[in-house]
């Protein structure tokens, strides 16, 4: 029996996962390299999407208004749960990019935390589906780019393709459910200014009567 047959399947998964990191950095891109470095850089401490919101907000009337805030609130509630609760519990370590000689050209800051799950690309798909689902509109595009963003994670070496696949489908799934809750404090928010609005016409009304039954 060879040695590959003796291996489980998450040792499996962890060989195609190295696997394809390997292929990644062995693959010559110099056209894109530095753009990739550059766009990875600039979604640290999601500034990339802090500028998103700030534009949608700017320009897009209060439909843009709320999306930036439903982005944001998204993106705010993921990096939490990614960084302060699964990061800790993953304990994976950073890929060896010296090793795997990912090119100098290509190289950004190597993160201090561990690498499972990829908080970059839960942030940036948290983002774009929490935009997304208020302004439909903007969700291809913003997806694209959060695409980008978690390959640029593998591109530059800082993250293995299991990290920042698991991060995306974190960020996916969490962002309708802060939307959804979103979306019901703000109803909640409206039929309570209705209530009040309701409440002083009548109030209104009543003082009116007896006004003129005093007069």
């Amino acid at each position: 029996m060879h040695a590959h047959e003796r291996l489980g399947w998450r040792e499996q998964l962890q060989a195609l996962d190295a696997a394809i990191y390997a292929a990644v950095a062995a693959t010559p891109t110099p056209t894109f390299d530095r753009a990739l470095g550059s766009l990875s850089q600039a979604a640290n401490h999601s500034k990339l999407w802090i500028g998103a919101a700030a534009v949608l907000a700017m320009a897009g009337g209060p439909r843009g208004r709320h999306a930036a805030a439903s982005g944001v609130a998204s993106l705010g509630v993921t990096s939490a749960i990614v960084n302060i609760g699964l990061k800790p519990l993953g304990r994976r370590r950073r890929p060896d990019r010296i090793g795997a000689a990912v090119p100098v050209t290509r190289h950004v800051s190597m993160p201090g935390s561990t690498s499972f799950p990829s908080g970059h690309s839960a942030s940036a798909f948290a983002f774009a589906s929490g935009v997304g689902a208020s302004l439909p509109v903007a969700a291809v595009p913003l997806r694209a780019v959060a695409m980008l963003v978690a390959y640029s994670r593998v591109h530059t070496g800082v993250h293995y393709p299991a990290d920042v696949i698991t991060g995306s489908v974190l960020g996916g799934a969490i962002a309708p459910i802060v939307v959804a809750a979103l979306t019901r404090q703000l109803e909640a928010g409206i039929y309570a200014v209705a209530d009040e609005r309701r409440q002083g016409s009548r109030c209104a009304r009543l003082g009116a009567v007896l006004r003129r039954r005093s007069g």
